[in-house]
């Protein structure tokens, strides 16, 4: 039998070796690829999470005028609460429709009103825009808002009543009013 020629490998160990770099390179490449697709998700996320968050927490609504507290009968206390509201510079419209008040006294539990044409119940507020109803506010409107504190002079706070009014909208944060009534009581208080 003939000798065995021994052949020199050297060229192609370098050439599986270029391979084997060339295949890691790529791996790498698609590897990074897919991690900075999945940061770039992250950052988009994170950032509507923080401008939803700054649109929850931030209050839309403004106080624009005084509270007024309006009485029939000044020995029974006040009937009715009025006031007026407008939007922060910036802010979205709204709809009033989903809007809601809570109203409560030292003696009143904190009841949820919701918006309805004209003075319904106690369980009702109105929203008037130059005095005709409206269901919505934008810019920089002017909305009255009036409601029924009670009835009868169990329902209705006297004199020296500490009283709170929190608007709640739909997208924001809460607005709160908290104000006590004068030790005399007129047919219109202002606090």
């Amino acid at each position: 039998m003939p000798p065995l020629e021994s052949k020199n490998t050297d060229a192609f160990t370098g050439l599986e070796a270029a391979i084997v770099l060339i295949a890691f390179v790529v791996v790498a490449a698609v590897f990074s690829y897919v991690v900075l697709g999945a940061g770039y998700y992250a950052t988009q996320k994170s950032q509507e999470s923080v401008y939803k968050s700054v649109e929850q927490a931030t209050s839309n609504i403004q106080l624009v005028s005084q509270i007024y507290a309006i009485s029939g009968n000044a020995t029974s206390g006040i009937e009715k609460i009025k006031f007026s509201i407008g939007l922060a510079p910036g802010a979205p419209s709204m709809d009033i429709n989903k809007m809601t008040i809570v109203y409560s006294n030292e003696t009143v539990e904190p009841r949820i009103l919701v918006h309805a044409a004209g003075m319904g119940s106690v369980h009702t507020f109105n929203a008037t825009k130059n005095g005709v109803d409206t269901e919505s506010i934008a810019g920089k409107e002017v909305v009255d808002i009036e409601f029924m504190v009670g009835y009868t002079s169990a329902d209705c706070p006297g004199k020296n009543t500490r009283f709170n009014v929190e608007i709640k909208p739909a997208i924001g944060s809460a607005f709160l009013m908290s104000r006590t009534l004068p030790p005399q009581i007129y047919p219109v208080n202002v606090l």
